[in-house]
């Protein structure tokens, strides 16, 4: 019996004799089957390939980066908080060294994504740390991989530790979610997003898809939903899903006006100025 992962998305999926013939997250219209076909691996044969380490970014805030990179390839983040930490998004890799090394930071009192296409191997996670819980959302539980009583559903809004809060924000997934945490950027709050808000490459701004890799936005009624739902919440700052994709400041703000600029583009109230009359 193995935990297999999937080596496009980096999900680990149920134990089993035999790997799934397809991955139901990559055949999805939101994820790809690479060009050479769907293919699987496991925790024992990536152990000598493979290796992470958590990386400081700010005080509390830890990104823990796998390389190779792998699956999708997302940065991991650890929050620290008095109540205990949360690991955000973790990768599809996980090794005693990382194991230990999270210990070091004061270890993991909960896991949580944004959405199904970040979870990797969170419930192996779990277990290292003797079954923390897995905060999935209950509009995409149909998307879980690797059924287990460690996962904890919800919807709405969650506390996942004093001093972090899940919001659901919907768009990308019905359960997309953003990781809030007031007392990230000096005080001034942080949100943590993964894919709910694509923070772009201008780390200005952000963007809205249904589809980041197949490139299906999403309509206005979602965007302004999202953009609605974090503008009741305090926070300077945005971490998104990959490596120096961050908003240093005035991330709220980003937010809004990226919101209108695509909002205005999608309803052709915007035009290039080079396109003429």
């Amino acid at each position: 019996m193995t935990v297999w992962i999937c080596t496009a998305c980096g999900i680990e999926h149920a134990n089993t004799a035999r790997p799934p013939a397809p991955c139901a997250i990559c055949t999805d219209e939101r994820q790809y089957v690479p060009a050479g076909g769907q293919a699987w691996t496991s925790l024992t044969a990536m152990a000598d390939e493979y290796s992470g380490a958590f990386r400081e970014i700010e005080p509390d805030l830890y990104g823990l980066q796998v390389s190779p990179s792998f699956g999708i390839g997302q940065r991991g983040l650890l929050v620290r908080t008095p109540a205990g930490n949360v690991l955000w998004e973790p990768p599809g890799f996980v090794n005693q060294q990382l194991v230990n090394d999270a210990m070091v930071l004061g270890g993991v009192a909960a896991i949580a994504s944004s959405h199904p296409h970040l979870v990797g191997a969170s419930i192996t996670w779990s277990k290292a740390f003797d079954g923390i819980p897995v905060y999935t959302a209950e509009a995409d539980r149909r998307w879980i991989r690797r059924p287990d009583d460690n996962i904890t559903l919800w919807s709405g809004r969650r506390t996942v530790v004093p001093g972090l809060e899940l919001i659901q924000c919907g768009g990308h997934f019905p359960g997309s979610a953003v990781l809030h945490w007031p007392a990230g950027a000096d005080g001034q709050g942080a949100l943590l997003v993964g894919d709910t808000l694509m923070v772009n490459n201008d780390r200005a701004t952000v963007s809205f898809m249904r589809s980041y890799p197949n490139l299906i936005p999403l309509g206005e009624r979602l965007v302004r939903q999202i953009a609605s739902t974090v503008d009741d919440l305090t926070f300077d700052r945005i971490y998104g899903a990959f490596d120096g994709r961050v908003i240093q400041a005035d991330a709220r703000t980003a937010v809004q006006r990226s919101a209108d600029r695509y909002i205005g583009w999608i309803r052709d109230e915007i035009r290039d100025p080079d396109e003429g009359a």
